[in-house]
């Protein structure tokens, strides 16, 4: 019996596209020039920049990497592959990564190109590093579990027992003493709640990433110190998430006011607070792969993270300001990790970035 062929199979040139696409490894061929003539998806998340953008751009222009103008001449003269391990390169915008690059001659069509593999890899990865951030993060959840429940005991009774004091004192002016108790309790029963705050199961609907932000500039704005402003650099195509609003509005707000608290205190003046939003393709969080996700980048021009805090920047009641509770960044961490997504940071003097990044709502169909 004669079939006739398939007319709706993709060719191979189309899958070949679809493979390289999906890699991990960032993949740029280069003729003999050295000029870029493709670069795959990971590539242009890499270098910032569309392929379009980058195409017939000089490689050395785009990828500063040292040692990568010696591969490529010894490469071209021997025609052979070259390897070089934890190589430095500070992407745009984003944090000094070290990278495995991999040059291999194309010399079977004549025409001396150049595939460029390139692998980003320590000290941590990025989803190494998001992994263990979420690891932590499930760990002081259990920890603050235990916690509230063995303060908020023996507070209801404290209470309960400075108000049946206060009934019995004949002294009006013994009432002073009893009301601080009864104060200060309520104080710290407001601070295990607050603690306990991101323990609540998020309502899931479709949430646009610019109203929360609109709102959070809206309540911080109102309270702003002097000389401090806030702006916003926003991708209008990004689709919306698939979030809870009000948790989502929480966990920025504790990122913003933190980013506003530490450029105050430091009398960093002119202080600006950037809110900038971009898509994200191809990352991993906590073992599950997103092809798509918004990313928000709360960045202030404040002294930046201490450097004996950063690895425990995350955890609660760690706090680098004198007026800190240490709980701002360990609530927003719980809340973002409850939709599945993860925040991380890269800091230095002037340019601190909190960058949070949360899967769009298509990926919940």
């Amino acid at each position: 019996m004669h079939t006739s062929p398939d007319n709706s199979a993709p060719a191979d040139d189309q899958v070949g596209q679809l493979v390289l696409d999906n890699l991990q490894t960032a993949v740029v061929v280069i003729d003999a020039e050295l000029r870029v003539t493709y670069l795959n998806q990971a590539a242009e998340v890499l270098l910032g920049a569309s392929a379009r953008q980058l195409r017939g751009q000089p490689l050395e222009s785009l990828l500063h990497v040292p040692g990568l103008p010696a591969m490529l001449t010894e490469t071209l003269q021997r025609q052979q592959p070259v390897l070089q391990h934890d190589l430095p390169f500070a992407p745009p915008g984003g944090p000094a990564k070290r990278l495995d690059c991999w040059l291999t001659p194309l010399d079977a069509t004549g025409s001396h190109r150049l595939v460029l593999e390139i692998a980003a890899t320590g000290p941590l990865g990025d989803a190494q590093r998001e992994s263990q951030l979420l690891a932590q993060q499930e760990a002081n959840r259990l920890m603050l579990r235990g916690l509230a429940h063995e303060i908020k005991n023996p507070l209801g009774g404290l209470r309960g027992a400075a108000q049946l004091l206060e009934r019995e004192l004949a002294d009006p002016d013994l009432t002073e003493f009893t009301q601080i108790i009864i104060g200060e309790a309520d104080r710290l029963k407001h601070l295990v709640d607050r603690m306990l705050s991101s323990e609540l199961a998020p309502e899931m609907a479709r949430v646009s990433v610019h109203e929360v932000l609109e709102r959070v500039r809206t309540l911080v704005g109102a309270d702003l110190p002097p000389d401090i402003r806030i702006d916003c650099d926003y991708d209008p195509s990004l689709p919306d998430l698939w979030a809870d609003r009000e948790q989502l509005i929480q966990a920025f707000l504790n990122l913003v006011r933190n980013a506003v608290q530490a450029v105050d205190e430091a009398g960093c003046r002119p202080g600006r607070v950037l809110l900038r939003t971009r898509v994200r393709r191809r990352v991993t969080i906590a073992g599950r792969h997103h092809r798509l996700l918004v990313q928000v980048d709360v960045i202030d021009n404040g002294p930046g993270v201490p450097e004996h805090l950063r690895e425990q920047i995350f955890h609660p009641l760690i706090t680098g300001r004198p007026t800190g509770t240490g709980l701002g960044l360990s609530i927003a961490q719980s809340l973002i990790s409850r939709h599945e997504g993860c925040i991380n940071f890269h800091s230095e003097p002037g340019n601190t970035v909190f960058s949070v990044l949360l899967p769009i709502a298509g990926e919940h169909r």
